[in-house]
């Protein structure tokens, strides 16, 4: 079956694409020709019908929630209920990100319980897998590990993260830079780097790309080039070693798209603000402008149990200077596994950050729903304001618990309502669009 990249280079506009430009409010046309040219991508599988989702060039900034077991705390339940949590919270995709347990039963259950896409690390288990059946990952056999990544696209898997990126001359650079002040944070970037330098070989993700793709084609999954060496810590922000990851994982980016495989590259973890257009223009130019998965970017290293705010500052940032997909981060950051509730709290605050970045990636379209919140709370209009909200349940929940003597205003001012005594004053000057 071809992919959907494929079908729109042969001029097709398949269901998927009009879906997305009916959700998109543009012409299926725009999206075909997007498509084509490795600008947008469709997660999804031969194997499994999802939402169709439309990430890229021209369309609403998405937001991805992350879920999955650690080694620590394995429940299969709470993994699920979570999984629906960040859809009912609004996500746009899922990643399913576990490392401890039985790993297929809960990609599988999940897979099942959300029609959203859902996307993975196939390093996680393949290590994780290693390590159980010899003692030790780093006796990881490659033919093990596309095995796995076959495996895993055959349940469904519609986006994956793959480490391709990394190779001997990345950690050489890293290397000859001093390491750096934080270290490195991705668990697959880690396991990848100890696998290449206990055995002394070539990462095989990157020295047999080919058959990566090949693989993931196969079931139309989208390639999201992971980066193993993205910054942990603000001053490691644009260093060499991350920098060349970013130059690799664009390079394969075009070739996996001339292959006819759907592309995504992902971005860095802790940026400060001032390096967030920077990383996103170098992105763009040197890909192609394939979409840009950003993790966070968290812009302060000193907040933990609030990282779900400074990643929003950021992700509002990125998501107003180009990037495509912003994954989400929770308050429990670098403190603990995530709980349903710190899911919800993630997604909504990710969700904030992708509207205001779209406000000013999209002047023209973007601003017209708080023009009408606006009018609705100058004129007291409270249906109107909870209709327009981002999360209705929420703010109707926050007012019913505090009902004011006059249910007209509310108790932040009671009797010294501004907007009531406002209108009173200036009701009869308005006119044009104001009214």
């Amino acid at each position: 079956m071809e992919t959907e990249i494929e079908q729109a280079r042969a001029g097709v506009i398949t269901g998927r694409m009009a879906e997305v430009a009916t959700q998109e409010e543009l012409r299926p046309e725009y999206i075909r020709k997007m498509v084509a040219e490795g600008k947008i991508v469709i997660p999804g599988n031969h194997n499994r019908r999802t939402k169709a989702v439309g990430i890229g060039k021209g369309l609403r900034t998405k937001v991805n929630a992350s879920i999955g077991t650690s080694s620590d705390i394995i429940d299969y339940e709470a993994e699920v209920r979570k999984a629906r949590a960040a859809a009912e919270s609004g996500a746009d995709t899922l990643m399913e990100l576990s490392a401890g347990g039985d790993l297929d039963r809960i990609r599988r259950e999940v897979i099942a319980a959300v029609d959203l896409p859902v996307g993975n690390v196939p390093l996680y288990q393949a290590f994780c897998e290693a390590g159980r059946k010899y003692g030790d990952p780093n006796r990881l056999d490659p033919e093990m590990l596309f095995d796995l990544i076959e495996r895993q696209c055959a349940d469904g898997i519609a986006f994956m993260a793959v480490h391709c990126g990394i190779n001997l001359y990345t950690i050489e650079r890293l290397k000859r830079q001093g390491y750096r002040y934080g270290g490195l944070v991705s668990k697959g970037g880690v396991s990848m780097c100890a696998w290449m330098l206990a055995n002394n070989r070539e990462n095989p993700l990157y020295e047999q790309f080919d058959r990566v793709v090949s693989i993931l084609k196969r079931y139309d999954t989208v390639l999201s080039l992971g980066n193993g060496l993205r910054a942990g810590a603000i001053h490691d922000s644009s260093d060499r070693a991350q920098i060349q990851e970013l130059v690799i994982n664009c390079e394969l980016a075009e070739i996996g798209r001339e292959m006819g495989c759907q592309m995504l590259v992902e971005g860095p973890g802790h940026v400060p603000l001032d390096e967030i257009e920077g990383n996103i223009r170098l992105q763009k130019r040197m890909s192609g402008e394939a979409p840009y998965y950003m993790l966070g970017p968290i812009a302060t290293d000193v907040a933990p149990g609030f990282d779900h705010i400074t990643a929003a500052i950021g992700a509002a940032q990125s998501s107003r200077f180009g990037a495509d997909l912003i994954c989400y981060i929770t308050p429990s950051e670098h403190l603990a596994l995530p709980n349903e509730e710190d899911v919800r709290q993630g997604v909504k605050a990710a969700r904030i950050a992708a509207y205001i970045g779209d406000m000013n990636k999209y002047p023209e379209k973007g601003r017209e729903r708080d023009k009408a919140m606006s009018k609705a709370r100058r004129d007291l209009d409270w249906e109107q304001q909870f209709a327009l909200a981002l999360f209705p349940d929420d703010a109707r929940a926050i007012r019913a618990g505090r009902i004011p003597e006059d249910e007209a205003t509310c108790t932040m001012c009671g009797d010294f309502c501004a907007s009531r005594g406002a209108n009173g004053l200036f009701a009869a000057d308005l006119r044009g669009d104001k009214i």
